[in-house]
């Protein structure tokens, strides 16, 4: 059997390099199948070593990152980049939102002309 020294839970790292929100989000990642570890769909309790490229995907875009150090801990912004290098391609750009009405719906109320505003202002 491997040495597990030096490795932590693949679930647990990406939750504390805060490449997901919260901790059952990344298990849900993993268990769904959006989590890759050296190319390979892993479950939330693989271990994870420097030098492994994880794969998250999340809102149709894919994050590759090289694990560079392994923490077990949710660490703050700039120590958690620290812990893996970005080799994700860049974001694409979004499509313009466009506020349309249908025809014959009458006055827009008060809370649906602030949020076209909100949409406006993007």
């Amino acid at each position: 059997m491997p040495s597990l020294e030096g490795t932590t839970r693949v679930d647990i790292w990406i939750w504390s390099v805060r490449l997901v929100k919260t901790r059952t989000q990344a298990g849900d990642a993993c268990r769904g199948g959006h989590v890759r570890l050296n190319g390979e769909r892993v479950k939330p309790a693989r271990g994870v070593r420097p030098g492994d490229e994880v794969r998250i995907r999340q809102d149709g875009y894919e994050r590759v990152v090289v694990v560079t150090k392994v923490i077990t801990k949710r660490v703050g912004a700039e120590l958690a980049a620290e812990c893996y290098l970005d080799n994700s391609p860049p974001r694409p750009e979004r499509p313009p939102m466009i506020a349309v009405r249908d025809r014959g719906t009458g006055r827009p109320t008060k809370r649906d002309r602030r949020a076209i505003e909100r949409l406006r202002e993007r």
